[in-house]
């Protein structure tokens, strides 16, 4: 056994997961151009259409994303009107967000995406929940 063998490109799980990861987002494209929506955007809506409401704290850990980077997506999302941001009352630290009616509009236009999606992807009931269950442990053990 080679001793660089842990640096080929081929043994690393890394990888494999930053090109399908890639891949997967550039496949969303052509279906969240018609939304007028990034893929990062798109997530952010997902969980607005769910919660309605929510600080901006809250919004990042669903998604992974650090306030710095939400801060110019919300704007991006409130420019277009699908979010408002405004100070919370008692805490004027805190920036709530909330779905605009146009915004909860956008999730009907946006019902056909997961199936096109799965479509590309073509992976069986199971293997998409077990990739699912995986990659979300993943996640977990990395956040920790």
């Amino acid at each position: 056994m080679d001793k660089y063998d842990s640096l080929k490109l081929e043994n690393q799980l890394c990888f494999p997961l930053y090109a399908a990861a890639k891949e997967i987002t550039r496949k969303y494209k052509p279906f969240l151009d018609k939304l007028d929506l990034t893929y990062t955007q798109y997530i952010c809506m997902m969980v607005m259409w769910e919660h309605k409401e929510l600080n901006v704290k809250t919004i990042g850990e669903y998604i992974y994303l650090d306030s710095g980077t939400l801060t110019p997506l919300l704007k991006k999302l409130e420019d277009k009107g699908y979010i408002e941001r405004k100070r919370n009352d008692e805490d004027e630290r805190n920036l709530v967000i909330s779905i605009t009616d146009k915004g909860l509009a956008l999730r009907d236009e946006a019902l056909s995406v997961p199936q096109s999606m799965g479509a590309c992807i073509a992976l069986s009931r199971e293997e998409a929940e077990l990739l699912y269950k995986v990659l979300y442990k993943i996640l977990n053990n990395i956040s920790k």
